[in-house]
């Protein structure tokens, strides 16, 4: 074994102190439905905003972005734009606020107050937790195998294997330790609710900013006086139609590992991603672990509060550690152990860097802030199933007069299925990034169209929304099947195509949605978009109603908030790589966006609690 027993001490207390938060905090959980699944909407907006960077600080995404920093350098902060990154720019700006106040539990709730009752109201309501529940179990698996291939670095499976009363095959070796450490992460999930998730998150933040910035520095003091062994190119954000790094001098798997990837066409890529990004944005949160700490906040303003802090806290921390192992991996390859019987594994690079780069001790708290890493994201996407099947099933269909003793019996067998079915899947991902490209391209293409929709089309109903969903999560079903070489990024405007024509045809296949319930909605969230015959009713019984004119200065803050984001990734990768002038010219830019933002959005908070 290759951990040191000061690091096993420092795991296992991480370990116990996230069941200590999960008793400790089982009685509160229990008060109600909202304080389990929305910690009773009193959390203060800043634990919520931690806890919510801290999910996304989770142990398969920042293996797979080591692995971009490494191939890709600097143009590798563009990839995450995958998710899209940015869109907790749009949150912050006003996409939290309109979430907000609706006042609901869950996404699927929200249903009610934008189409009101009928049958078209009842189908999206079923689509939406269809989608809810097969994003969380495909994050969770997402999760699960990652966790298992960064374990298995570390605890050799021939010093396991004597202690274990069955035969394990080499290809679910990382399977195998992944359902060991997900017991822990359900144990306080399940019993604590959305408090304990969030109080576990915090710690794990804290563990990981202090490993950050130390590796960081590691990787700063081994770089001092040396050249990075990369190709022209790999210093530079910046790119044209081909990628244009060539790695035969080098390292030349990475040649195959870039044209495995599709990335190759960057310039198209690009586009793609950008096309795709403010789509999903403009779509507003997906019904995961984000939705649901938004909805848990105090008020709207703060709800807008909680997704700008989330950027600023988590991704100079993030692509410090990044940068700084990338740094370390490209000095000392020779020493990384990367070969699989399949090949050269680029995905286990932060792994390999970690156990033969840091030292004693700060091994153990890196590895609990990682582990914690996964804890956090699996917990809270957990939490967020939970919340569909108890609200949206449990108590909509079966038991809508379910005593607190029952749903928190329901609580807890709904947290321990989702695991079942989420490890289930896990032993079927083939790896990080084929599971991470089917979430974040063909899945979610399947809910872009109906979501934009909803916030910016008067006309648009619950027939609609139900047939546009229904028709993009079919497709992005069976599109990995008939395409498995196909980046699934590429087909992402056909699926949207798709399902915008069920929109359509499902809207006008059905009456208007009731003019009350148009109304309310408009004068409750306040939207902007196509919202004239509403608009038109609503100041006519209320000429004082004030609607919302503010659409050319959001997408200007939109616009600030990305560059913002750009610079807070490239600072820490400026700094570690000791790229002195264009750190300067980065934090130019950043005071200029963030004065700047203060007057354009920051003052006019309070606004969005009228």
């Amino acid at each position: 074994m290759k951990l040191a027993t000061i690091d096993l001490i420092i795991i296992l207390v991480y370990l116990l102190a996230t069941i200590a938060i999960g008793v400790i905090l089982k009685k509160r959980a229990k008060a109600s439905k909202d304080a389990y699944m929305l910690g009773g909407k009193s959390l203060p907006w800043y634990l919520l905003g931690l806890s919510n960077a801290s999910d996304m600080f989770d142990i398969s995404g920042t293996m797979w972005m080591v692995t971009l920093a490494f191939v890709y350098g600097l143009k590798s902060i563009w990839i995450p734009w995958l998710w899209p990154s940015f869109n907790q720019v749009f949150m912050m700006v006003y996409l939290s606020a309109w979430l907000r106040r609706s006042n609901v539990t869950t996404g699927a709730e929200w249903i009610s107050t934008r189409f009101g009752k009928g049958r078209g109201t009842s189908l999206s309501h079923t689509i939406v937790v269809i989608f809810a529940l097969i994003s969380c179990l495909g994050f969770l698996a997402y999760g699960f195998i990652g966790l298992g291939k960064f374990v298995e670095i570390f605890v050799p499976w021939q010093v396991v294997q004597p202690y274990v009363p069955f035969t394990v095959s080499a290809q679910y070796v990382p399977h195998f330790y992944g359902i060991v450490f997900t017991l822990f992460a359900v144990f306080y999930a399940v019993m604590g609710g959305m408090t304990s998730v969030v109080w576990a998150d915090v710690l794990k933040y804290l563990i990981m900013s202090v490993a950050a910035v130390t590796i960081a520095i590691i990787a700063y003091r081994n770089l001092a006086g040396k050249q990075l062994p990369v190709p022209d190119g790999w210093h530079t954000p910046f790119f044209n139609w081909r990628l244009q790094l060539d790695w035969s001098q080098q390292i030349r798997e990475v040649n195959e590992k870039i044209k495995s990837d599709g990335f190759s066409l960057f310039g198209i890529f690009f586009m793609m991603m950008v096309f795709k990004g403010i789509l999903a944005s403009l779509a507003g949160p997906a019904p995961n672990y984000d939705m649901q700490k938004i909805l848990s906040t105090r008020s709207p303003k703060e709800a807008s509060m909680m997704s700008g802090i989330v950027s600023v806290v988590l991704i100079p921390v993030r692509y410090a550690m990044i940068v700084g192992f990338a740094v370390l991996a490209l000095l000392y390859y020779n020493q990384l152990n990367l070969s699989t019987p399949q090949g050269i594994d680029f995905e286990k690079i932060l792994p390999s860097a970690i156990s033969n780069f840091v030292p004693v001790g700060l091994t153990g708290l890196l590895l609990a802030g990682l582990l914690a890493a996964f804890m956090g994201t699996f917990a809270g996407t957990l939490n967020a199933a939970q919340a569909y099947i108890v609200n949206d099933i449990y108590l909509k269909y079966l038991q809508p007069n379910a005593a607190n003793r029952s749903i928190t019996a329901m609580n807890y067998l709904s947290g321990i299925l989702v695991t079942l079915v989420s490890i289930v899947l896990g032993l079927f991902a083939r790896d990080v990034n084929s599971i991470l490209q089917w979430i974040v391209s063909a899945l979610y293409g399947g809910y872009v169209a109906a979501n934009v929709l909803k916030w910016h089309w008067w006309r648009f109903n619950g027939s609609g929304f139900f047939w546009g969903m229904l028709a993009g999560i079919v497709p992005a079903l069976i599109f990995p099947q008939l395409f498995p070489h196909t980046l699934g990024l590429y087909y992402f405007p056909l699926i949207f195509l798709i399902s915008v024509a069920g929109c359509v045809l499902g809207t006008y296949a059905a009456p208007a949605t009731d003019m009350d319930t148009l109304k309310h909605f408009y004068r409750t969230v306040k939207p902007w978009g196509f919202w004239g015959p509403v608009q038109a009713q609503v100041m006519a019984d209320d000429p004082g109603f004030r609607p919302n004119k503010r659409f050319g200065t959001d997408m200007f803050n939109v616009l600030l908030g990305i560059t913002a984001q750009i610079c807070l990734t490239l600072l820490p990768i400026y700094a570690v790589l000791s790229m002195r002038l264009p750190l300067a010219v980065t934090v130019i830019i950043l005071v200029i966006v963030c004065i700047t933002l203060r007057k354009t959005w920051w003052k006019h908070l309070d606004e969005q609690n009228i």
